[in-house]
């Protein structure tokens, strides 16, 4: 087997190559237009069988330096959080609870879901957690944390290869159901979007012949600064909050700064302009989002899927099937019913699959399409990129214990 290592800086540069890959395949394949599928997820999931298929004939592994998707990702998060109003974040306290219990019930049902299945093909029973919520809701770093602990308790080897390939496949299915589930309930209950309200990642997608919205130097250079003074000021939080026995992702804290900030500095300095709500900061949010996902799609290894074989796609089928039904029949009903339980909705499958990024691609897919939902964008993170990992520790373990 030949490894060719991709360093950063390529790595990087191919992950815009693969976004206007993904671009061109959603202006040109029907199915991936009408059904919003994010341009990265197309140009990454057609790189990713490109290096399968160099992986199976000609014994090549290609092996991604993914350093600065990395930063893309705080980037981004620091975004969403300049573009967060605490007026907002009050009007959807209701739903912040609603969505946070939504979200228990069903990791507690994914790994009911995934405890059956691995009853089915006689797998051991803590081997459930990575076909479950540990590598499902939890991510690839989740997995990676557990899969050596269910190695060891159980001693089945292939946990650690379990854990990951499930995250994997589970990241494809994200991206691929979120749009399609937003369409059906768009179509279905007439709805549309929140007429006037600032664009928060990217600008809508423009008609035939019509002009785009013009973003100028300054007006970037300016939303940039404000991202990256959120992350200077989220990483030192992170550091305090470290020393203080809580471990959390670097984008967390620089999400809450970026609320902090928008919601303080424009009043006490009223004359300084400032990002929120612009073109410019929604150009950037997406931006940084879209590359981080082309990355993170271009550098699956797929091979690891195969090899694995049918009891991994058996309960993924479970899977996939136990999240459409709990979205159509109860999560789009509790949530409102509206044009925003709609986007949620197709963000719910992208993280309950997948990971928040991925959540936050389908509902830009679908706001794009279909008009703005802000609140969905504040909402939805908070709960999946902050209360989730805390919950998911305790349910992981009690299911390690069955």
């Amino acid at each position: 087997m030949t490894e060719i290592e991709v360093p950063a800086f390529i790595a990087v540069t191919l992950g815009f190559i693969v976004f206007f890959l993904g671009a061109f395949l959603t202006r040109s394949v029907a199915f991936l237009r009408n059904y919003s599928i994010p341009e990265p997820v197309s140009g990454g999931i057609a790189v990713a069988l490109v290096t399968w298929g160099l992986f199976v004939f000609a014994n090549v592994q290609i092996v991604f330096d993914l350093a600065v998707r990395d930063y893309l990702l705080v980037v981004f998060f620091s975004t969403i959080g300049l573009n967060a109003r605490i007026a907002d974040l009050f009007r959807g306290g209701r739903l912040l609870i609603t969505l946070l219990g939504l979200t228990l019930a069903f990791m507690v049902l994914q790994n009911l879901v995934a405890f059956a299945g691995a009853v089915i093909f006689e797998l051991p029973t803590p081997v459930s957690v990575l076909l479950g919520s540990a590598s499902l809701i939890g991510g690839h770093g989740t997995a990676i944390a557990w899969g050596p602990q269910i190695e060891e308790v159980t001693g089945f080897a292939a946990a650690a290869e379990v854990g990951i390939a499930t995250a994997t496949l589970g990241l494809v299915m994200a991206a691929l159901i979120g749009g399609p589930i937003a369409k059906r309930l768009i179509d279905q209950n007439n709805l549309q979007g929140e007429e006037g309200a600032a664009p928060v990642v990217g600008l809508e997608y423009a008609e035939a012949g019509e002009p785009e919205d013009q973003v100028n130097h300054v007006s970037l250079m300016r939303a940039t600064l404000a991202a990256h003074v959120a992350i200077l000021l989220g990483y030192i939080a992170n550091i305090v909050i470290a020393e203080m026995g809580l471990k959390l992702p670097l984008f967390v804290p620089c999400l809450l700064v970026g609320i902090i900030m928008s919601n303080t500095i424009p009043y006490l300095l009223p004359k300084l302009p400032w990002p929120a709500g612009s073109n410019a900061l929604a150009v950037i949010s997406d931006y940084t989002l879209s590359v981080f996902l082309a990355m993170s799609l271009m550098s699956m290894q797929l091979w690891t899927l195969s090899e694995l074989g049918g009891p991994l796609l058996g309960v993924l089928a479970m899977q996939v099937a136990m999240t459409v039904a709990f979205i159509f029949f109860a999560f789009f009903r509790l949530v409102g019913r509206d044009y925003p339980a709609a986007v949620l909705s197709a963000g719910f499958a992208g993280f309950a699959l997948g990971a928040t990024p991925t959540a936050i691609a389908n509902m830009s897919s679908v706001t794009k399409r279909y008009g703005a939902a802000p609140l969905a964008f504040v909402v939805l993170p908070l709960v999946s990129a902050f209360f989730v990992d805390l919950a998911n520790a305790f349910i992981i373990r009690f299911f390690v214990g069955l």
